[in-house]
């Protein structure tokens, strides 16, 4: 995993159809899934399946608590997000070892 930071000039997509099966999904609308990369992030590459392009998994803190994103940079100034969850615990408790201490 790799601790990252994004700057401020990053701009955010996605596909709305999917926003909305994430809210059903998950809880987590994607402009809250956003605030993930206002913070220091954990990051690593998605090597679950072969997707044709490079997905990132972010872990991070996002409004009251430590969420996942998944997403794909476009651009240097592009992210689309794939998708978004709240925590395990498990991965909660490397987020605060590894970017609160």
């Amino acid at each position: 995993m790799y601790k990252r930071q994004y700057g401020c000039r990053v701009r955010f997509e996605w596909d709305e159809a999917k926003n909305q099966i994430n809210i059903r999904k998950h809880g987590i609308d994607f402009r809250d899934a956003i605030n993930v990369f206002n913070h220091p992030v954990l990051t690593a590459l998605d090597q679950r399946n072969d997707y044709g392009e490079d997905r990132w998994i972010a872990l991070g803190w996002m409004a009251a608590i430590v969420g996942v994103v998944v997403y794909v940079e476009r651009d240097m100034d592009v992210v689309r997000i794939i998708s978004a969850r709240k925590a395990t615990r498990h991965e909660v408790t490397r987020y605060k070892r590894s970017v609160w201490h």
